[in-house]
């Protein structure tokens, strides 16, 4: 925190003058996305600031749980006014969805984003990649409010750290991420509980789709790449939504040897979502960049427009290329 302390200081600064807020997240909101966005959220209200909370996608089911969840504005309204927008975990504006319009309507713009490579935007631009989880960066804003951190606002960081780290098994899980945690378990966050929340209590439609996901699955004659997707015809006769797939990726990560997994989902408009995993050393942020996507060195993602084994041999050739010259 104490290496950007004035930008710190600028966000409070904006936090104490506005009287109205909205806060969003990126389309297809995470654990990290949601658990940030509300934690803010119910810490501004704590200073009696009017805080509306906005998604361009639903909240997956496995987060409904969160305080204020349920709260969640999907739609736009054309009569909103905010003294203040806050971009949370969004690495680009376009990854606001709908509520982009929001940048212009607002009389300031402060964004809060834990990516490397995004574009810069907003009145106050606060990204800080070596951190974790943009829950960590509202971890070390809240210090600096007059608020009370209790149970509910830690609980809401304590899943945004504990889904963009894997559980702490990435490499951007560092000594600061472990004493956070800690802090906010001191709080009482019913960690057990909440970990069986997120990873223990799937629907068995999730067990259905990965199923037919794992039929896919591919490697490469190296060994060093496996990969594997789903269709909007797999999806729709299992009656499963994008939400059953999250985490899929993982079980082709987690073949020995492979030290980059690909998962390609397709979308309702024709396009692929890519997610990119590396394991041990890809750059994969560099990989997903090259589509025009980005994210982390290890986890990062992009949207390809096109016929599936274009796209497929396209990536494909890209992650083996980048995998030689390494």
């Amino acid at each position: 925190m104490f290496d950007n302390k004035q930008l710190f200081s600028s966000v409070v600064n904006e936090f104490n003058k506005a009287e109205s807020i909205a806060l969003c997240g990126h389309v297809m909101p995470d654990g990290d996305c949601l658990g940030a966005m509300l934690a803010l959220g119910l810490a501004l209200r704590q200073m009696g600031k009017r805080v509306v909370f906005c998604s361009p996608d639903p909240v997956p089911a496995v987060y409904g749980f969160l305080p204020c969840a349920g709260e969640v504005q999907l739609e736009l309204n054309k009569q909103w006014r905010f003294d203040l927008f806050v971009s949370v975990d969004c690495s680009v504006p376009d990854r606001l969805g709908h509520f982009k319009e929001l940048l212009d309507r607002a009389g300031r713009v402060v964004v809060l984003d834990h990516h490397a490579g995004s574009v810069v935007f907003g009145d106050v631009y606060l990204n800080i990649p070596a951190c974790a989880a943009a829950g960590e960066i509202v971890y070390d804003l809240l210090p600096l409010l007059p608020v009370v951190f209790d149970e509910d606002i830690a609980t809401c960081l304590y899943v945004a750290i504990v889904t963009d780290t894997g559980s702490f098994r990435y490499d951007n899980t560092g000594p600061m991420t472990h004493l956070r945690v800690a802090d906010l378990m001191k709080l009482g966050v019913p960690a057990a509980r909440v970990n069986k929340l997120l990873y223990e209590e799937k629907p068995l439609v999730s067990l259905r789709i990965l199923n037919a996901v794992l039929q896919t699955l591919g490697i490469s004659d190296c060994g060093r790449v496996a990969w594997m997707y789903v269709k909007r015809d797999t999806l729709r006769s299992l009656d499963a939504s994008d939400e059953h797939v999250d985490g899929v990726i993982n079980y082709p990560r987690m073949i020995k040897g492979v030290e980059l997994a690909l998962f390609f989902r397709e979308l309702e408009d024709g396009k692929y979502k890519v997610s990119l995993r590396s394991k041990y050393y890809l750059d994969v942020n560099k990989l997903a960049a090259r589509f025009g996507g980005g994210g982390h060195p290890r986890a990062s993602g992009c949207l390809i427009e096109g016929d599936l084994e274009d796209i497929k041999g396209r990536l494909l050739q890209a992650a083996l290329k980048a995998l030689r010259d390494e």
